[in-house]
């Protein structure tokens, strides 16, 4: 298939599919005598993985150490499933992260909301801020 056919059933541009190719993932893609380039059909599924792969998270790099050699090929099944429990614990630890940000600036809120309104601006800051190195310490 041409890559406008791939385009429209991938949903991708044009230029991100030959982005793709360009940086190795799609494996390599013949060309007619015309030149054009043709897919073929597991072309497709490649580029639906590498955008699903991207959603969760996975970069670039990753991901073409992931992929069967030159689009092509079998899977490595031990390599892919480590692949994938390593990004769950990352995802893990972003969220406490997030987490721990959210619960911070509710704390930042809750201490400036409980500032009498007209007090000095540097003061209340200053106040903020020894609460939040007191929080660090402690945390």
């Amino acid at each position: 298939m041409k890559i406008g056919e791939l385009a429209r059933e991938s949903g991708l541009a044009p230029s991100r599919i030959r982005f793709y190719e360009r940086e190795g993932l799609i494996g390599s893609i013949d060309r007619g005598l015309n030149g054009y380039r043709q897919y073929s059909r597991g072309t497709r599924q490649i580029l639906e993985i590498i955008v699903m792969a991207q959603q969760a998270g996975f970069s670039l790099d990753e991901i073409r150490n992931l992929l069967p050699p030159h689009g092509k090929g079998d899977w490595s099944r031990d390599t892919l499933v480590a692949a994938l429990k390593a990004k769950v614990v990352e995802v893990a630890a972003l969220q406490r992260r997030l987490s721990e940000t959210q619960a911070g600036l509710e704390a930042v809120i809750a201490r400036i909301e409980a500032t009498p309104p007209g007090s000095d601006c540097f003061e209340n800051a200053e106040a903020v801020l020894a609460g939040l190195r007191e929080q660090a310490k402690a945390g």
